[in-house]
């Protein structure tokens, strides 16, 4: 079974939203592809224009590798090429990032940068414009 969930600030005055989607898994898998199509499912209950804090993926009923053979009528071909094995090995090998599934697999850092020259007065000083003096002084 898969849990998928997102939910926005208890603290938002703005609208709240808490959606999930428990997907049961047609077998036991370690394979990305089909978890992966099954957190997919959570995002036709995600509201547009809100924004999430939080999301998350649950997985349970774990079982060790090999624990347990399907039907050959339910055998998976992904799990047969590797898929998880080479997403593992690629992200060893080059950094985490470095590939993925969809378009969460390869992102960058963000496009933007914080302009400094937008700092408010009230912005603590630091480094040599920063003054220490005694208590009373």
């Amino acid at each position: 079974m898969l849990t998928a969930f997102a939910a926005t600030s208890h603290y938002s005055r703005h609208a709240s939203s808490y959606p999930s989607v428990c997907v049961p898994l047609p077998m036991p898998t370690a394979d990305p592809v089909l978890l992966a199509r099954a957190a997919y499912a959570l995002l036709p209950k995600v509201d547009d224009g809100l924004r999430y804090v939080r999301a998350g993926i649950m997985v349970t009923d774990l079982r060790p590798t090999g624990h347990q053979s399907p039907l050959a009528v339910f055998e998976n071909p992904q799990e047969e090429r590797g898929i998880g094995s080479l997403l593992e090995e690629v992200s060893r090998r080059y950094g985490r990032g470095s590939i993925g599934l969809g378009h969460a697999g390869t992102r960058g850092g963000p496009d933007w940068t914080m302009r400094r020259e937008m700092l408010s007065p009230g912005t603590p000083p630091t480094g040599p414009s920063l003054r220490w003096s005694k208590r009373g002084d």
